[in-house]
């Protein structure tokens, strides 16, 4: 019944930027931690960026630090990934999570953590 509804994928070319979004319903959306995780083909899952149920606390991989940032809107039951200066190696598959484990370690964000998923949305960088 839970479902998370990302949009905002595309192709863009290296350099660009692309905003993501990811919309619940079903879901007492504030008091869930909100993530992003990506998938590129014949690669595994990848943990990109986390953000805290009440945006006290935010985590991201290192590799897109200063480049990406992701934020939340409560009221709109929504989580952004605001993705600049991209590279042709960050093409996947961009998948929204959502965590009530209450645990938040921003060093290492365990995707074992996020109780529901959504289906995915394709980015593609070109070079």
């Amino acid at each position: 019944q839970v479902q998370l509804v990302e949009s905002g994928g595309g192709l863009v070319q290296a350099g660009g930027s692309l905003r993501l979004s990811c919309t619940a319903s079903r879901l007492t959306f504030n008091v869930y931690d909100m993530g992003w995780f990506r998938q590129a083909l014949g690669k595994e899952r990848e943990f990109v960026a986390a953000i805290k149920l009440n945006s006290a606390g935010a985590a991201y991989t290192e590799s897109v630090k200063g480049r990406f940032i992701i934020s939340r809107d409560n009221a709109k039951n929504t989580v952004y990934l605001q993705m600049n200066s991209l590279k042709p190696e960050e093409t996947a598959v961009y998948y929204c999570a959502a965590s009530d484990s209450g645990r938040f370690d921003a060093q290492k964000i365990n995707p074992s953590d996020y109780n529901y998923w959504g289906q995915g949305t394709q980015v593609t960088v070109s070079s």
